[in-house]
């Protein structure tokens, strides 16, 4: 029952309002540029993390982690290689990490 409130899927909102408020605006880029990746992404919002995927053959590419004052992040490009976790700052440059977040959706199937 992970990401439900009384038997209904979460929002977004409301996932935000748990999000501490120095991470969430980086938390919003994060989320946002995932939706830029192409009309097929879909958001699975639970319990303390979203996991975004390409179409809903649920093949994750980034799975979005809120801590107290950074974001962890895991990237998945394929199912036979091992996930890159990596940990973002709240001044960190997101280029970098937008690169990779478009790799692992292109490459995922």
């Amino acid at each position: 029952m992970e990401g439900l409130i009384s038997g209904k899927k979460r929002t977004y909102e409301e996932f935000r309002t748990t999000l501490p408020s120095n991470v969430a605006s980086l938390f919003d880029d994060l989320r946002s540029y995932c939706f830029t990746l192409g009309k097929n992404v879909v958001e699975d919002i639970r319990m303390h993390r979203i996991v975004f995927s390409k179409s809903m053959t649920f093949r994750n590419f980034a799975d979005i982690e809120p801590q107290r004052d950074s974001i962890v992040l895991k990237i998945k490009r394929d199912r036979k290689e091992p996930e890159k976790e990596i940990q973002i700052k709240l001044n960190d440059n997101l280029d970098e990490i937008k690169k990779l977040l478009l790799d692992a959706y292109t490459n995922i199937h």
